[in-house]
């Protein structure tokens, strides 16, 4: 019988290995032996999927092989997704998501909503390389409660302020937190330009917008 820590280092290396068998059967035992199904998540594959991100951008892994990882880790989320408590639908908070014009990389975009899908709110993927105003007009369609900008260009990190800025032309500023992540991005850029928060990570992309949202 293997520990919880062998069954999350066995999914996490399957991932970044593009095991999808061994993704699969690791998270089977890891239901199996009665441990959490968003913790397999978390800590098993989405470790897994970040340690990934960091091969593509250190240029190890390139876009086809982050889709073999991004197959394994699906395999794995299909056998512990059914195992996570039930949400109330009424209950869920709506979050926005898309890449910022003028740029294509939606790879960390792509974590980040599976992450908070996950962890329970539900997603509008307006995808990659979106219209800075399709970000303001679907968040008032929809009554969004957040807005995540992500980009991996430093050319397109302006997009963000302007998509700030139009949010307050529009009068809903005060009703959604707007997050932003990638490469370029940071901390101190995330406060230069108005922003409520910035993440690093996945992972981390989910605890900031629980923190910002007073999500338990």
């Amino acid at each position: 019988m293997s520990s919880k820590e062998e069954l999350l280092k066995r999914m996490s290396d399957g991932v970044v290995d593009m095991e999808e068998d061994d993704v699969a059967e690791a998270a089977q035992e890891f239901i199996d032996a009665g441990y959490p199904a968003l913790e397999g998540i978390m800590d098993g594959l989405i470790d897994g999927m970040n340690r990934t991100s960091v091969l593509f951008e250190e240029e190890e892994y390139f876009v086809t092989d982050v889709l073999l990882c991004s197959d394994a880790m699906y395999a794995g989320l299909n056998v512990l997704k059914p195992h996570l408590p039930e949400e109330d639908p009424e209950s869920k908070k709506k979050a926005v998501i898309g890449v910022v014009e003028g740029d294509t990389h939606d790879i960390g975009k792509n974590l980040v909503k599976i992450m908070m899908e996950t962890a329970g709110f539900e997603m509008v993927d307006l995808g990659r390389d979106v219209p800075l105003q399709k970000f303001v007009d679907t968040a008032k369609e929809t009554r969004a409660d957040l807005v995540c900008l992500s980009t991996l260009m430093t050319t397109t990190m302006s997009g963000m302020k302007t998509v700030i800025d139009l949010l307050k032309e529009a009068g809903i500023r005060d009703e959604v937190k707007v997050m932003i992540g990638g490469g370029p991005v940071s901390k101190n850029f995330a406060d230069k330009i108005g922003a409520d928060g910035y993440s690093q990570n996945a992972v981390e992309a989910v605890r900031l917008a629980k923190s910002l949202l007073n999500i338990a």
